[in-house]
């Protein structure tokens, strides 16, 4: 008897072991899962309302049964309660509140019970197999993974990974991609979550840094670090663009990632089923960067709104449909690429606007300083864009115009500021009708037509100016479904920078009283402060500081 006691729990340890060693889980885990099996079935054979707890010896086998009784002055349930005098005489040092462990004989498991037991320890075992495969693979979201094709479900293919499975959704595919099973497939990790049915990690072949990955995988350059991959921007199975950076100026970063004949890239483009793949240098100055991303289009010329993030491309008129691309895609990866938003126009459209513009400006001179349309053409070929321009320039500078003299010069600057006063009048008379406050404006760098602008956006006290956000009076970007779209501001149209704004705001905040003037300084202090530790601490060379700045 004693013989198939010890071949019992002998077995016990082996099939402990063998689990553990099958499922990649901690022997300590199994043995955790059999003694829960135990305590399941002791408790259907002794009564669920005991508290019971089974030990396995993880070198014997030996299971130790028992029922844990908690010592109380009076008894009332003898199933869980045992009183202080019968503990005492077990154990002297006994005291009401503790636990006292009453030894129960083994248990013959019958086939009900074995079945209970079984159970238990395959969902402990599944539940410890999950969390080791979370485990492992939660610190790898970022890597390819090579697999084989288990089952395709409704367009989703499951990928057995050797240690665990994931999943390729369908929208992470390529266009037109299909696969069987048993086929490998390459992807990139790009989530794993907790679920209740278990770790889900997802898998992807459309993800920008997939691409990214593969070429790190192909340029040995790219892996030792000497280039990098700043940006990716992708219209799967079609189109890519990725920007890249030598940070060793005798290696060029875009014929290292083509490779000799084009054979890296090429390895690239094979993995990605033939999308297209234009590899662009990276700049710190976002207008070569924007140019060479609009590539293989040439640009005559861009301007730039450093505010909006918006800029304007002039392209020669038969570059038009190369630089905006098939269905747009051109310009859109290259917007992708650069974060900004790329307008392009051809050579003649900007020329119509710009003429439209010179119209624009002259009509504008001519009626408010009541002078001939000769005078005002010329007011705007010079580059005077407002009436406050002519009011408040140095007189040289208009006297210095051909056909111009200083008596000129000073009546068309005397007309100019009697046309502000004329229309700042008229802003006056407006904001009063609007209920705007006087003081309102007398928060520096609030003007008459800024005040109009706050009444009809419902602004009309200090308060009201003090509680806005920069973003309230500029305007802010958004992304919305892929689209970037911006929002107008309440002073959308004047001719004023983000700080200008936040300094408005900040000094109403003074009016207010919300600040004080110190409240003011003390950041700017503490900016310059800063400014001089770094120079003084960190002697970095410009151009690292240049790049690291743009990056």
């Amino acid at each position: 008897m004693a013989t198939a006691v010890s071949a019992n729990r002998l077995e016990l340890l082996q099939i402990a072991d063998a689990v553990a060693r099958e499922k990649s889980i901690d022997r300590e885990v199994v043995l955790e899962a059999m003694a829960e099996a135990i305590q399941k079935a002791a408790r259907s054979r002794y009564g669920q309302e005991n508290e019971i707890r089974a030990r396995i010896d993880p070198k014997t086998g030996d299971i130790r049964l028992v029922r844990l009784l908690e010592i109380v002055e009076a008894v009332e349930n003898d199933a869980v309660q045992i009183d202080l005098k019968s503990a005492q005489r077990r154990n002297p040092a006994a005291a009401v509140g503790d636990l006292i462990e009453d030894e129960l004989p083994p248990v013959d498991f019958g086939r009900i019970a074995a079945q209970t037991a079984k159970q238990v320890i395959v969902q402990k075992v599944r539940d410890a197999e999950r969390e080791r495969q979370y485990e492992e693979y939660k610190d790898r979201i970022g890597e390819v993974v090579n697999g084989i094709v288990k089952r395709v479900e409704y367009g989703n293919v499951i990928v057995d990974l050797g240690r665990g499975e994931a999943i390729v959704r369908r929208d992470e595919l390529l266009p037109r991609e299909t696969f069987r099973n048993g086929d490998r497939i390459r992807a990139y990790i790009y989530d794993v979550r907790r679920e209740q049915r278990g770790p889900q990690i997802f898998l992807s072949r459309s993800h920008p840094q997939f691409m990214a990955k593969l070429f790190a995988q192909e340029v040995p350059e790219i892996y030792d670090g000497i280039i990098e991959i700043r940006e990716v921007a992708r219209d799967p199975g079609s189109r890519a663009k990725i920007a890249v950076l030598s940070n060793d100026s005798s290696i060029d970063p875009v014929g290292a990632c083509v490779g000799m004949r084009g054979s890296r890239v090429q390895a690239v483009v094979n993995e990605l089923q033939g999308e297209k793949i234009d590899i662009i240098q990276w700049s710190p100055d976002n207008a070569s960067f924007i140019v060479n991303a609009l590539a293989p289009a040439e640009v005559v010329k861009v301007v730039m709104d450093e505010d909006a993030q918006r800029i304007e491309v002039v392209v020669p008129d038969d570059q038009l449909s190369l630089a905006i691309g098939r269905r747009g895609q051109n310009v859109r990866l290259a917007s992708q690429l650069t974060h900004w938003d790329i307008d392009i126009l051809t050579e003649a459209e900007e020329s119509e606007r710009r003429q439209a513009e010179f119209q624009s400006r002259s009509t504008m001179f001519a009626d408010a300083l009541d002078v001939d349309e000769m005078i005002a053409q010329l007011l705007a070929s010079e580059g005077f864009s407002s009436i406050e321009e002519v009011a408040y320039v140095d007189l040289d500078e208009i006297a210095e115009i051909d056909g111009f003299d200083e008596e000129t010069a000073q009546e068309i600057q005397t007309r100019a500021v009697e046309a502000i006063e004329k229309q700042n009048a008229e802003y006056d008379e407006k904001r009063r009708e609007l209920g705007v406050a006087d003081e309102l404006g007398e928060v520096p760098g609030v003007t008459p037509r800024m005040l109009v602008a706050f009444g009809e956006n419902d602004v009309k006290t200090v308060e009201d100016l003090a509680g806005c956000a920069t973003d309230d009076l500029m305007g802010w970007n958004e992304t919305v479904n892929g689209e970037r779209r911006h929002e107008d501001g309440i002073l959308e149209g004047f001719e004023i920078s983000a700080e200008e704004a936040e300094e408005i705001v900040m000094r109403a905040r003074v009016t207010a009283g919300w600040l004080t003037e110190e409240d003011l300084v003390k950041p700017h202090e503490a900016e310059e402060g800063e400014e001089e530790d770094d120079s003084v601490d960190n002697p970095v060379d410009e151009n690292e500081v240049e790049q690291d700045s743009q990056a």
